[in-house]
């Protein structure tokens, strides 16, 4: 898997950078988000826990994936300012149990 950043826009309020990449792949599967996160990481110089993938969306039949991730200045600005669900989806907590409504 090749990444290739296409977008990088400093986000000093929010203490971070929000990045939109584009993630080849072709010949194998949607990439999974660990693999990306450690991809961006790699590209970024950046530490995986500071990364958070908001989104991505893979192109059917071409092996292309495009995507918008925020890359935060410290571990605890990611768990300040991302929702519950995307902290757990980049496994930064664990997912919070929804009661059912009565």
């Amino acid at each position: 898997m090749k990444i290739e950043i296409e977008n990088k826009k400093p986000n000093a309020l929010m203490d971070r950078t929000e990045v939109t990449f584009k993630a080849e792949h072709r010949g194998e599967g949607s990439p999974k988000r660990a693999d990306v996160k450690a991809k961006l990481a790699e590209a970024l110089a950046v530490s995986k826990d500071k990364i958070i993938i908001d989104h991505m969306e893979t192109e059917f039949g071409i092996g292309l994936s495009t995507g918008y991730a925020k890359v935060y200045g410290s571990e605890e600005s990611a768990k300040k300012f991302e929702k519950n669900y995307l902290q757990a989806r980049n496994g930064l907590a664990e997912p919070k149990k929804v009661g059912k409504k009565k």
